[in-house]
Order: structure tokens, then sequence, then C-alpha cells
């Protein structure tokens, strides 16, 4: 599907299991696409859940938005698209810069939110270095195109023996992020450098949350998500064992299971 928002922006997406089941949007991190969701979208909807998975502006079928795309605009085009399905509130969960966009949809749309699903992200706004990074990496993807990048970072992206182990896993990854347009990704690395910080609005946020990480992640350690449960008041933890960022392609089962556990005690 593909709705119009006023905005002009075309945002396509999956909505999948009983439309009256609780709804769970899915929000997808970079440079990836809403089929990375796949293992996660089959358990959710067989357990009755509502699901939406949206292809972010830029990424996968949705057309890119040349220049810069702020976190911020991401959120409100997740907050259009939900409106638009006539959905009040859902729980809201992403993975690593999904998972800042689903911060930011809790700083701007607040009543939106039912519940966070954290994966394998961080709260903390970029540093000088950081920026600079994402700035230089927006240049290098629209000069080379993603192939290089990606396989630069596949052996982070999953957890190096997952990359070997896993080569179907380790082949879909690679597949999504060469197949992701270079504009579109350098458009969202420009505005990620810009993001702010997220701690204090999830200092005060009364919703549950769950967060999750690979425990082999080498962008966000286990570290950084145990920082962040501390953070937040009615938060839980899971460390999800044999996986690097991508825990929920790495190790679906064991994702699926804390996250179906978490969803049932709302």
């Amino acid at each position: 599907m593909n709705p119009q928002f006023g905005n002009g922006v075309n945002v396509f997406f999956d909505d999948l299991g009983p439309r009256d089941g609780a709804p769970v949007i899915l929000i997808h991190g970079h440079p990836f696409n809403r089929t990375m969701w796949a293992p996660q979208t089959a358990a959710l909807t067989a357990a009755g859940y509502r699901v939406i998975a949206p292809d972010l502006r830029g990424y996968g079928e949705s057309p890119v938005v040349p220049g810069k795309a702020l976190l911020a605009d991401f959120a409100d085009d997740l907050a259009a698209l939900l409106a638009r399905l006539g959905i009040e509130q859902a729980v809201v969960g992403g993975v690593s810069m999904g998972g800042q966009i689903a911060m930011e949809l809790r700083l701007r749309h607040p009543g939106v939110v039912r519940a966070l699903v954290l994966s394998d992200t961080s709260p903390v706004p970029e540093n000088e270095d950081g920026r600079k990074y994402r700035r230089e990496l927006a240049e290098r993807l629209l000069a080379e195109g993603m192939e290089g990048y990606a396989e630069e970072v596949i052996d982070k992206m999953l957890a190096p023996y997952n990359v070997t182990g896993m080569p179907g896993a380790a082949a879909r990854v690679s597949a999504m992020m060469c197949a992701t347009g270079p504009e579109g990704a350098a458009a969202a690395l420009r505005g990620r450098a810009e993001r702010p910080d997220y701690r204090p609005v999830l200092a005060g946020a009364s919703e549950p949350c769950l967060v999750l990480v690979g425990a082999d992640d080498v962008y966000t350690p286990v570290a950084d998500a145990e920082a962040l449960h501390a953070l937040m008041p009615h938060s839980v933890l899971t460390v999800v064992e044999g996986a690097g960022h991508l825990p929920g392609v790495e190790r679906p089962e064991a994702f699926n299971r804390a996250l179906l556990e978490f969803l049932a005690g709302l």
C-alpha cells in the first residue's frame, strides 16, 4: 500500500494480521527495508497482532526525498500513516536507526505510543566525530554506490560467526543493503547526524519498554543497552545470545519469544 501524505511523501507498507488485533508498528534500520521484519511479522500475526511494517522514505519501495531526512521527518511520516489507518495508539518498535525513530515518535507524538520496543539502538546524540563520519559516508555512497559499504559492514551488522554460519541470513542482509538507493541512504545519514538527545524524554516515559540487544553487537554493545534499560523506569532488558546488531534476523526465535512475552504482559 502507498498512502500519500500531505507533505507529498509516499510510504509503502505492509498491514498484516487481524484488523481488530492490537497494533504493532515495526521500524527498520539503515540501510534496510520492511522485509527485515519477516520473522517477527509471521510470529506476531500468528499470535493475533496487527502488524504495520513500513518502508521509510528513501528505503525499499518508498521513493526518495532528496537532500536531508531528519528523524523527525520519518517520525511524522509514521504518525501520519497510523492516523490514516485509524490507529490511535500502537506498540512502536525499531532496530538501530529505527529505534531512534521510535524515540523521536515518542518525543513528537507521545499519545501514539502504547509501549516501546528498542533493539540495538542508542538515545545518545551524535558527537562531532560521528557527525563528520555520517556526512562523509553520505557523500561516499552517492559517489560509489552501496556495494562496497555493504561488504565492509556485513560482519558488523551480523556477528562475524553468523556471516559464515548463516549464509542465507547474510545474503538477505547484503541484498537489502545493496538494493537501497544511495540518495535515500545519504539523506538519512545527513539527518541522523543531527539527531537530538532522547535521554530526557525516555527518563520520564511512563510506557513499558522492551530493550533488546545482540550479545555481540559492536555498534551498540550490551553496555549501551544496559544504560538504556537503567534510564527507563518501566523497561525490561533481553540480551540475545549468538547475535550481533540484528538479533531479529540472526536469532529470530529468541527475539520473537522475548517480544511476544513482553506484548502479552501489556
